[in-house]
């Protein structure tokens, strides 16, 4: 049976990277990180091993890992006047089983309506929203599997698009050696109603990703592959992601990470090289988790990205 089920994931997989065309993609907004620890490791994670419901959104396989009845809290300082926000529940059902809702809400703020001489006629707003339910299910003590479907809106002033969108994930850990090693396929699905006539491609994502914690020190590496269904125009670099934690307790991180492919494109565009790294930290008090990120996006402004967890 778990033979099967891995064999399933792989194929469809496969077949995720036969019908990517990144550059036909909407809805990038989806791009945009949920979690603060993911972003804090480089901005791409999909096989960190705790209990954090974030985490989830990267990859559902991961939701086996989290707390009963956990309720998390996102805001993201990104570009001025939008405003990024997401909430999410946990619930574990049975021994092998736990789900999750999830929202995410983005608001882009009013903007002007001008005409091609440059005459302004009134403003309009724009704005992307993305509701989610997750399933995990442990097939043994080593491997989990999970999926998340979501469903997509977008308004922007009189156009909109709805859209359904499927994530698949896989996950292997071995708690003796601390290592965890994960697949995952993002936004497979189609618009179900397209901004015009024509119908555009969700960001089809596949990413492999590893952690291990060192055997003998406070430390935790990850490595993740992103972007595996793009490669033109690109280096093996233009899709890794690296990143560490340091844990000098249970309760308490502070990570480090490097993104390639943010760094050779700021750069080209003016910005340091420096700009793919990103950092963060997070504290669990009692029953509470709190995780804070830094990353720039844009040339213009960097961002944060606050996380605040509790077990109810």
């Amino acid at each position: 049976m778990l033979k099967k089920n891995i064999i399933t994931v792989l194929l469809l997989l496969f077949w995720a990277k036969s019908q990517a065309q990144a550059d036909n993609s909407v809805f990038q907004f989806l791009k945009l990180p949920i979690s603060s620890h993911a972003t804090a490791l480089g901005g791409e994670n999909i096989s960190i091993i705790e209990d954090d419901l974030t985490m989830a959104t990267n990859n559902p396989a991961l939701l086996s890992c989290v707390a009963d009845k956990t309720l998390n809290l996102n805001y993201m300082l990104y570009i001025e006047g939008t405003n990024v926000a997401s909430a999410a529940f946990s619930h574990i059902a049975g021994e092998r089983s736990t789900w999750a809702v999830t929202a995410q809400y983005v608001n882009y703020g009013s903007m002007k309506e001008t005409t091609p001489e440059n005459i302004v006629t009134g403003t309009f707003s724009a704005k992307d929203m993305a509701f989610s339910g997750i399933y995990s299910y442990d097939f043994s003590d080593y491997w989990s599997g999970g999926v998340k479907t979501n469903l997509i809106y977008s308004n922007y002033d009189k156009f909109s698009s709805f859209a359904i969108g499927v994530d698949l994930g896989l996950n292997y850990y071995h708690q003796d050696k601390d290592f965890s090693f994960s697949l995952v396929a993002r936004n497979l699905g189609g618009q179900i109603v397209a901004f015009e006539d024509k119908h555009e491609k969700l960001p089809i994502d596949v990413q492999v990703g590893i952690t291990k914690r060192l055997s003998h020190a406070p430390f935790r590496i990850s490595a993740t592959l992103y972007s595996l269904t793009d490669w033109k125009n690109s280096k093996f670099f233009d899709h890794a992601v690296i990143g560490m934690d340091f844990l000098p307790t249970d309760n308490f991180y502070i990570a480090l990470g490097y993104n390639f492919r943010r760094a050779n494109e700021m750069k080209v565009a003016g910005s340091s090289h420096w700009a793919g790294l990103t950092a963060g930290a997070g504290i669990q008090i009692k029953r509470f988790k709190l995780g804070a990120s830094y990353a720039k996006y844009h040339l213009s402004a960097s961002s944060f990205l606050f996380n605040l967890a509790m077990t109810l």
